[in-house]
């Protein structure tokens, strides 16, 4: 049993780096929208609520791909930030595709509007995670 728990200060390590990584994605991610997302959030928008899911979800596939193939914790840092970039990144080319009065349309809570955006980010965390193999 005792050989089981031997690797745990490395998950411990690793866990916290990925954890962290997400949290700056969350922020990052709330700053860049022009609505208030948490906000929305609580007062029941169900598309805020997919649209932001779907960004933290997004980044989670990526940040699997990173954890299963990060060699230290400086290329883990490197290659979450890398996926950062292009999750956000991904979100101003939604933001493109569906055009004027996005905003309006979350905050209405125009459920067809978040679950695009949500499933853009996906589709982006699914390809930046699959690019990301050496």
């Amino acid at each position: 049993m005792s050989l089981y728990l031997s690797t745990l200060p490395v998950f411990v390590t690793w866990f916290s780096v990925g954890a962290a990584l997400l949290l700056v994605f969350g922020s990052v991610y709330l700053h860049v929208t022009p609505w208030a997302e948490l906000r929305l959030i609580r007062s029941g928008n169900i598309a805020a609520a997919v649209s932001f899911s779907g960004a933290l979800l997004g980044y989670a596939i990526v940040l699997g791909s990173v954890l299963s193939h990060a060699t230290s914790r400086g290329d883990l840092v490197a290659w979450g930030l890398v996926g950062l970039v292009v999750q956000i990144a991904a979100f101003f080319v939604a933001r493109i595709l569906l055009g004027s009065g996005l905003r309006e349309r979350i905050e209405a809570g125009q459920l067809s509007s978040g679950i695009l955006l949500a499933t853009i980010s996906l589709v982006a965390g699914v390809l930046n995670a699959a690019t990301m193999v050496y």
